[in-house]
């Protein structure tokens, strides 16, 4: 049985951030801080804070802009945290409205109601809560049958999502199944460190997975998929719930992302270039069947090297599209923004390759082909 992508969704919030703005704030928090700690800088006990600038932004990541829950907050310099008010239990939690905003769009798309889905699966970075999982709130507030629940492979979430949706319906459990992928990753962002605190924007997609014989026209079958992990200890998140029996140590910066950039950088490009050549091998697909590439949007360095190392040639924005200047990194989301954003111009018979990587480390390929 063929399974395919039959359409996507993508939602984000109203408030936008520019490089401009970030700097700004950034800096007033640096002139702030060395100014207060300045005798102990002054005599070599603690360093001080250096300043950044819209050009090394731009330069380290290639991004310019990103779409964020709570701006005001954010850019506060006397907070640098997002102000988001804890909803009541007996609400839409944030997560599941940014999720079933962006599944509405797709099942709007394909011509589905939410009665027609078998499985929901809600896959993302960061998960708001442990439990009751959102998936099963999102299937209640859609009106979707079947069965939910949540994963969390960090940036590749999505993709290792797809996987199992894949799986789901090619075994015959569903004949639809949706993953939403809300990536809220402000929340988790540092807005007082110079190397992270520009990554970061907020986005939530959804991708229906059905059956290719039930799938509507212009559908993108599913040639393969494949998933890598390697431990790395390079990009970590420590916050838990068993930070709060610790309370020395509660609120350490590593509670919110931290990452070791050159190290990533050096260390996935090889890690995922080659898990996409050994899949392609595989599939006996050559890097001139593919036309176009949807990879994850975390650097547009790191995207450049990679395309190149599986095109064989440097690769023009039409061929690996690029979506980070817009919405900056939006960890699991990004590929798929990129493939939400980038395909409507393919033809029949066009192949792609949609690819994730990041923390884990973390890699996952899904190569599709647009159908008739």
């Amino acid at each position: 049985m063929t399974v395919a992508i039959s359409a996507t969704g993508l939602w984000t919030p109203t408030d936008s951030v520019t490089n401009a703005e970030l700097v700004a704030s950034y800096n007033a928090y640096v002139e702030r801080y060395n100014a207060e700690h300045a005798e102990e800088i002054a005599a070599g006990a603690r360093p001080a804070l250096l300043p950044s600038s819209v050009e090394f932004i731009e330069k380290a990541s290639g991004i310019k802009h990103r779409y964020m829950l709570d701006k005001a907050g954010s850019l506060d310099v006397s907070r640098m945290v997002p102000r988001i008010p804890e909803r009541p239990n007996s609400e839409l939690s944030l997560m599941a409205e940014a999720s079933v905003n962006a599944a509405r769009q797709a099942l709007e798309s394909a011509g589905r109601d939410p009665g027609d889905i078998g499985a929901v699966i809600c896959s993302c970075s960061s998960l708001q809560r442990p439990y009751p999982a959102l998936a099963i709130e999102v299937q209640n507030e859609l009106g979707a049958g079947g069965f939910g629940y949540d994963m969390n492979v960090a940036c590749s979430s999505a993709t290792f999502a797809i996987q199992n949706a894949h799986d789901i319906v090619k075994a015959g459990h569903a004949r639809s199944a949706l993953v939403v992928n809300p990536e809220l990753t402000t929340g988790h962002l540092n807005f007082r460190d110079r190397e992270t605190h520009f990554i970061f924007g907020d986005a939530a997609v959804a991708i229906l997975v059905e059956r290719a014989d039930v799938a509507p026209p212009g559908a993108w079958a599913i040639l393969g998929t494949k998933l890598k992990t390697q431990f790395s200890n390079n990009i970590r998140n420590n916050f838990g719930f068993l930070n709060r029996a610790d309370e020395a140590h509660r609120d350490d910066p590593d509670k919110l992302i931290t990452q070791q950039g050159r190290k990533v950088f050096r260390e996935v490009v090889p890690l995922v270039s080659e898990m996409i050549l050994q899949h392609m091998a595989e599939l006996e697909l050559k890097p001139s069947d593919m036309r176009r590439l949807w990879l994850h949007q975390a650097n547009s360095n790191m995207n450049r090297l990679i395309a190149e190392r599986v095109l064989g040639h440097e690769a023009s924005q039409d061929e690996a599209p690029t979506v980070l200047d817009v919405y900056g990194n939006t960890a699991g989301a990004g590929s798929i923004i990129a493939f939400h954003s980038h395909r409507a111009d393919l033809k029949t018979g066009d192949k792609g390759l949609i690819c994730s990587f990041g923390a884990g480390y973390s890699a996952g390929s899904i190569f599709v082909q647009k159908a008739a």
